[in-house]
């Protein structure tokens, strides 16, 4: 079982760094405080407007059990079932092509943005900074989900800190669906994860949110995630981010994410250091960096990044109008975030308290 073998035999992110590492452990989050203060809105479970999906006979079926934990995530998602939900070598492109809309599945069916939207987007200075392919990082990993197309991890996820240690962020249109499973770090074809095989309990997000007008600015959900067979939380494992107030449009961030291999043969992590904009014409931020392509939609825009702890204050995620991009040519290059205010803090308080 992936978790048997990667609890017990890997340190803790916390007893990798020493005991300094453990100071976020011992305090509330600044953030925490402030969104406490914040007015109700009212919120669903995105995981109960998930899509649901009979599995067919190429697609693995979960186990009808009624309780759903990390020991069964890791049983149910094994080496072989990851491996037998990408597509087969004859399916998987040659080269990396750019998905219709958005970053995932979700998002494809999205309409456009306005065409003075798009207008403006695609007359925009073109960047030539590309993500590059990495090991990953602890804090940021994939979504497998039973649901709708189980061809591949679906989206990205981020661990942030949290008074439970058990919560992570991902875009709202990322709905996980039944028998979840985040996995930090995710290492394509690997017989064990690194940091295990994590049961999604529950998700958090606006029922008003979508990827068009201003519903797109609502782009993002929380999802709680049970603890492992040692009963440890999931931070405590792999260390997180720190939920921030979007400062403003202009920020020098680190964006990590897990593009599919049906849009990147390498099926690894990429990261990518540049600089937000504004989005003209919306609330949003844009960034430019090529290379994030379908599955990259949750993928978290971390500043102040910390190269050793693999953690930073993450002020946005790839999500919001279509999806998170813009269509076409530019579909991969340019990426979209939701601005971070009053909204997802408030959100961050109630999941939290789950």
């Amino acid at each position: 079982m992936q978790r048997e073998n990667t609890g017990r035999d890997a340190m803790t992110r916390a007893e990798q760094a020493g005991p300094g590492s453990r100071r976020w452990r011992r305090a509330t989050t600044a953030v925490l405080g402030v969104a406490m203060c914040l007015a109700a809105a009212p919120l669903v479970h995105a995981v109960e407007d998930a899509p649901r999906e009979t599995p067919s006979a190429n697609k693995p079926s979960p186990d009808p059990a009624a309780t759903w934990t990390s020991r069964d995530a890791a049983a149910y998602w094994t080496a072989d079932r990851m491996a037998a939900a990408a597509p087969a070598k004859g399916d998987a492109p040659a080269e990396p092509t750019a998905p219709e809309a958005g970053r995932d599945t979700a998002a494809s069916s999205a309409p456009s943005a306005a065409p003075a939207t798009r207008s403006a987007t695609r007359s925009a200075a073109r960047s030539d900074a590309t993500a590059r392919h990495f090991g990953g990082i602890p804090s940021v990993g994939v979504l497998f989900s039973v649901d709708g197309d189980t061809k591949a991890h679906h989206c990205t996820a981020s661990v942030v800190h949290s008074p439970h240690g058990n919560l992570i962020l991902t875009a709202g249109h990322c709905n996980p669906g039944t028998r979840a499973a985040f996995v930090p770090q995710y290492r394509s074809g690997a017989t064990t994860q690194p940091y295990g095989v994590w049961a999604i309990n529950d998700t958090f997000a606006y029922p008003g949110r979508g990827t068009t007008g201003d519903a797109a600015d609502l782009d993002f959900a929380f999802a709680t995630v049970a603890p492992d067979e040692d009963g440890r939380p999931l931070e405590e494992i792999t260390g997180g981010n720190t939920l921030t107030a979007t400062p403003g449009y202009t920020n020098d961030v680190t964006v990590v994410g897990y593009p599919n291999v049906r849009h990147d043969p390498e099926d690894r992590a990429v990261r990518c250091a540049t600089r937000t904009s504004r989005l003209s014409g919306t609330h949003e931020l844009r960034m430019e960096c090529g290379g994030f392509y379908g599955g990259t939609s949750g993928s978290p825009w971390l500043t102040d990044f910390d190269e050793e702890k693999g953690t930073g204050r993450v002020i946005g995620l790839i999500g919001g109008l279509n999806g998170g991009g813009p269509k076409g040519p530019d579909s991969d290059r340019i990426s979209y975030s939701p601005y971070f205010g009053a909204k997802v803090l408030d959100l961050y308080t109630r999941a939290s308290q789950a």
